[in-house]
């Protein structure tokens, strides 16, 4: 019955009046809504994009499923999307399945999610890529992380069914190649819900063994769903925590999950990582073989060449006693030469010295020598001050003759007189008065004379 036809359905008898209409108030409108809606469309697939997605504190999911046209509010409760295998985003596409519901409170309508499937990839492909792209981002798959393999392990764990195809095989290659490593299977579970926290336990156990040089995890091929539990985040981070190495052997060949990236090494095949953990014995037997015949030829060619080193230096080694004499020898014609080196060195020393002698000749001779010198000198002097005498008085009468011509009283000699009047030349008529005292110079004598008259031109 749709919500038209209840609410024009026809009032029953106990009902107050008839044809009167039925007044909802908005509580009693959104019940009837939603048990119209759930009873119509109690379950549905719905497709659409995801817009606004918002996770909640609560563990709840709210967004809205679009497309080019419309949109719808969504929920998808803890307890559902808690079973998902990936992440939902704004943008995603997905496939729900679900129940329509009304939000009473608010009149909204929304689909309540129980399932989600991402549209395109499934959703645990969807899942392993997420988990991938989140553990590179960490830097668990770099080559520098990864522990080296030990090349000779004594002791081995194996995390995996004890049952399964997976350690027969693996014990069957440790068996054929290298009998005497010891092997210790770590029970887990490697399929279904737990085998999760079953990998992390054996793993974890594994650790703890005492001499434990090499752990193998894995099993054998199957659908993705059953390899799942080794695309779990918490065997990855397990993988990756321990403190041994761990060979990665889960399904056949093409098979690749989360752990054969964080794992130290990845084998593909749990038979191969049987074959990559340990060196045949056959092989090392041969190539033992191998090194011992190099050695054994090395050792002979090095004593060859040492006894032909030997022998050779055997010819070339002296009688000790022949080489004393030698030496002897030696050490007398050394000797020799050095007396005659001194011999020559003294003469040579005596002949420079004898020359040098006769260069500075005796004291005496040499006073004689600086006496004989310094009466030299003295007549050299002698000679020079009687020279120079004779060359300043001649000077000296030159000047006495130039002076004597310059003399006023060879002027007076030549008849001219000079006057003064007291004691001053007079040279002008305008130095002198009427009754002035004059002395006039002559030649031979003076006058003093007074003026009677003046006689200016």
């Amino acid at each position: 019955m749709g919500f038209s036809d209840w609410a024009n359905e026809e009032p029953e008898d106990n009902q107050p009046v008839a044809n009167e209409p039925h007044v909802f108030s908005v509580s009693e409108l959104n019940g009837s809504v939603r048990e119209i809606l759930e009873s119509q469309f109690s379950l549905i697939w719905l497709q659409g994009e995801i817009s606004n997605f918002k996770a909640h504190t609560s563990g709840h999911f709210y967004f809205s499923l679009k497309d080019d046209k419309a949109q719808v509010n969504a929920v998808m409760f803890r307890g559902f999307n808690s079973r998902l295998k990936f992440r939902p985003e704004s943008g995603m596409e997905v496939l729900v399945r679900g129940k329509i519901t009304v939000y009473e409170p608010r009149g909204n309508y929304q689909v309540f999610c129980e399932t989600m499937e991402p549209v395109g990839a499934g959703a645990l492909q969807k899942a392993f890529e997420q988990l991938k792209a989140k553990l590179q981002k960490e830097g668990l798959f770099a080559k520098e992380r990864k522990k080296p393999l030990p090349a000779f392990p004594k002791h081995i764990a194996v995390v995996t069914s004890p049952t399964g195809a997976a350690i027969r095989d693996i014990l069957n290659v440790l068996k054929r190649r290298h009998r005497g490593a010891e092997v210790t299977v770590v029970p887990a579970l490697v399929q279904g819900p737990t085998a999760a926290a079953s990998i992390v336990k054996g793993i974890e156990a594994a650790n703890k063994i005492k001499n434990i040089d090499v752990i193998i995890v894995g099993r054998g091929g199957g659908s993705i769903e059953d390899l799942w539990c080794f695309n779990e985040e918490s065997v990855a981070r397990a993988i990756v925590a321990s403190q041994k190495p761990i060979i990665s052997a889960v399904g056949h060949e093409v098979d690749f999950t989360i752990s054969d990236f964080v794992a130290d090494l990845r084998a593909p095949t749990p038979s191969a990582a049987a074959e990559l953990v340990v060196k045949n014995s056959e092989d090392l037997l041969e190539r033992i073989k191998q090194i011992r015949h190099r050695l054994l030829r090395s050792m002979n060619f090095i004593i060859h060449h040492h006894r032909q080193r030997l022998t050779h230096l055997g010819k070339r080694l002296i009688d000790p006693q022949r080489r004393l004499q030698d030496l002897s020898m030696r050490c007398d014609e050394l000797t020799q030469r050095l007396e005659l080196s001194v011999e020559r060195f003294v003469s040579l020393k005596r002949q420079q010295l004898q020359h040098l002698l006769k260069r500075l000749g005796t004291p005496l001779a040499l006073v004689d020598r600086q006496r004989q010198r310094v009466a030299m000198l003295g007549l050299r002097l002698a000679s020079s001050q009687k020279q120079i005498l004779q060359d300043r008085r001649h000077h000296l009468k030159e000047l006495m003759a130039v002076l004597d011509s310059l003399s006023p009283l060879k002027v007076v000699d030549r008849g001219y007189s000079i006057v003064t009047k007291q004691k001053v030349v007079v040279k002008n008529v305008e130095q002198l008065s009427v009754g002035d005292s004059l002395h006039v110079r002559l030649a031979h004598g003076g006058a003093q004379v007074s003026v009677t008259t003046l006689e200016k031109e």
